[in-house]
């Protein structure tokens, strides 16, 4: 199984680091939108030898000629080792962070791909660009604009999705699914598969499923408490979310997003954490030793995907536990 991990180095240190981690074994490092921009990082990181890949890059506040672009200087940066990974948000960032537009998020994530598919097709094969869809209409390329084919091809294009009609939409015109990292093995199975079989149907055309797993890893009893604690935080901020829900509903907790949405709403970062028992941190992250989560993944995800993004968050992970970690997904 192929191993990315969050690049989370300070800017100016993130070639230096994804070296470092190519080192360690791992095959690819991910960035998310975050404090920092999603594809500076990876410019960056382009000449260490590892795979890049924006997990996940908000879509719609950018043109997909944006995009595009980015996805072709990264392509040939790395010597063909880019995956652009798309997202949606939810509506409140889209519209009061960014400043965007939102509406019909699932067509507008299907207009986007196709956008920037059709902008990558004429770059690598000369046709003419006449993009003419709901939201984005792509109709002039004067040769001055036209960076000409990629020596290492197209970068794929992949969507982050949870709900069903995302997941098959992504099934249906995208290169592979991004796993959102909020999931349980349960709802893996039973929701996100079963969508990404509707929107395949018969096609055999290639595709990818990614898995994002929320790891709280440690060697010793006090590190794996740290760790724990740590994800509680970000579990109760991704449950506050009525866009998560669905997760918590297939595993009884439905009535728990409310009640975490009431407290953020309210600032009670604290209690929240504290609604987060461990069965749930159980079910929704990997846990344990290396060697345990490395046996954790595979068991929910082997069969399915063969490439996992770990996400550390809020807590220092070891280079030997990573390294420990990559090498038993690796055997």
């Amino acid at each position: 199984m192929s191993v990315d991990v969050w690049l989370s180095a300070p800017l100016a240190e993130s070639a230096a680091r994804a070296k470092q981690l190519l080192e360690l074994g791992v095959d690819g490092v991910f960035t998310f939108e975050g404090a920092h921009d999603v594809f500076m990082p990876l410019t960056l990181a382009a000449g260490s030898g590892v795979d890049i890949m924006t997990n996940v890059a908000m879509a719609f506040p950018r043109s997909p000629m944006h995009l595009a672009h980015a996805a072709w200087d990264l392509q040939a940066l790395s010597g063909g080792r880019f995956r652009l990974g798309l997202g949606s948000q939810i509506r409140t960032h889209i519209e009061r962070r960014y400043g965007s537009a939102w509406s019909e998020p699932v067509e507008r994530m299907r207009d986007t791909v196709l956008a920037v598919q059709a902008i990558l097709r004429a770059w690598q094969h000369g046709d003419r660009l006449d993009y003419r869809g709901r939201f984005w209409r792509h109709t002039l390329m004067p040769p001055q604009f036209d960076p000409g084919p990629n020596p290492h091809g197209a970068p794929p294009v992949l969507v982050g999705a949870l709900g069903p009609r995302m997941t098959a939409m992504a099934a249906e015109v995208a290169d592979g699914l991004l796993v959102m990292p909020f999931n349980t093995e349960r709802h893996f199975r039973e929701r996100t598969l079963a969508a990404v079989a509707k929107g395949r149907g018969d096609s055999t055309r290639p595709f990818e499923v990614i898995v994002e797993a929320i790891v709280a890893m440690g060697d010793s009893e006090r590190e794996l408490f740290e760790a724990r604690r740590a994800v509680r935080n970000l579990l109760a901020f991704y449950g506050s979310t009525p866009a998560y829900r669905p997760v918590l509903e297939v595993e009884g907790w439905a009535d728990l997003q409310p009640e975490l949405n009431l407290l953020s709403k309210q600032g009670r970062w604290r209690e929240m954490a504290g609604l987060i028992d461990d069965p749930m941190v159980d079910a929704l992250t990997v846990s344990g030793t290396p060697a345990e989560c490395a046996a954790l993944i595979r068991r929910r995800f082997g069969d399915s995907a063969a490439r996992v993004c770990c996400y550390f968050p809020g807590y220092q992970v070891s280079d030997a536990a990573i390294a420990e970690l990559v090498a038993a997904l690796h055997s």
